[in-house]
C-alpha cells in the first residue's frame, strides 16, 4: 500500500518497498487466531508501461523486471538467477551463512528458501497450478479470465481451510495514457463469493 501510495512507476515502488524494509524490517502474524505464524514477502507490481516482481527474506530482497508473458507469485520464492535488481549485500550475506560459495551462479530461491518460513509446504502447488492456468490463456487474459483464475479452488489458489485466501485485486492497466485504470477488489476474504 505505502508503494503505491509513495511511487509513481513500478519501480519507484520497489524501491520504496525496499527502503522500508532496509528500515523497518518485517513481520507480524499471519494469522487471526493465536498461532503464531509469519513468513516472508513477494509483490507483484506494475504500472501502464512495466511490471516488477519483488521477494523478501528478512531485510534482504531481490527484484525482477517482468520482460513478458505472464507471472504470478505464491507465498514461496520464485526470482532465480534474473535479478535487476537486490539488497547490496544479498550475495555478502548469504556467502558468510555459507549459503552460497561464491562461486557458482547466484540463485536467489534456492540460496534463501529454507532460511525462514518463506516457503509454505502447499505454495509449490499453488505457484505451479497459477503458472499453468494463466499459460492456458497467454495472450488472452481478460479480466473476467483472470477472476476466474483467482476463484479456483481445485488448483489451491482459493484457498479453504486454516488460510482463507485473503482477497484478490485484478487491475487493467492499459498502455495508453487517456484510458483510465480499472481495478476490481473482493469484498471478503473468498473470491468465489
Amino acid at each position: 500500500r505505502l508503494g503505491l501510495e509513495r511511487a509513481d512507476t513500478a519501480e519507484k515502488a520497489v524501491s520504496v518497498i525496499a527502503d522500508l524494509l532496509e528500515k523497518y524490517g518485517q513481520g507480524g502474524n499471519c494469522m487471526e487466531s493465536h498461532m503464531a505464524f509469519t513468513y516472508h514477502n513477494s509483490f507483484l507490481i506494475a504500472d501502464r508501461k512495466e511490471a516488477w516482481v519483488l521477494e523478501t527474506s528478512g531485510k534482504y530482497w531481490a527484484a525482477e523486471k517482468v520482460e513478458g508473458g505472464v507471472r504470478n507469485i505464491s507465498n514461496q520464492l520464485s526470482i532465480t538467477t534474473k535479478i535487476d535488481r537486490e539488497h547490496p549485500e544479498l550475495k555478502e550475506y548469504a556467502k558468510s551463512k555459507g549459503w552460497w560459495d561464491g562461486e557458482k551462479e547466484f540463485d536467489f530461491a534456492a540460496t534463501y528458501s529454507y532460511v525462514n518460513t518463506a516457503r509454505m509446504t502447499t505454495s509449490g502447488g499453488r505457484y505451479c497450478e497459477g503458472y499453468k492456468l494463466l499459460n492456458k490463456h497467454k495472450g488472452s487474459i481478460t479480466p473476467e479470465i483472470m477472476m476466474e483464475i483467482l476463484r479456483d479452488k481445485e488448483s489451491g489458489i482459493n484457498m479453504e481451510g486454516g488460510f482463507m485466501t485473503t482477497g484478490s485485486m485484478v487491475s487493467v492497466l492499459p498502455q495508453q495514457p487517456n484510458l483510465p485504470c480499472i481495478h476490481f477488489f473482493t469484498g471478503t476474504p473468498d473470491p468465489a463469493r
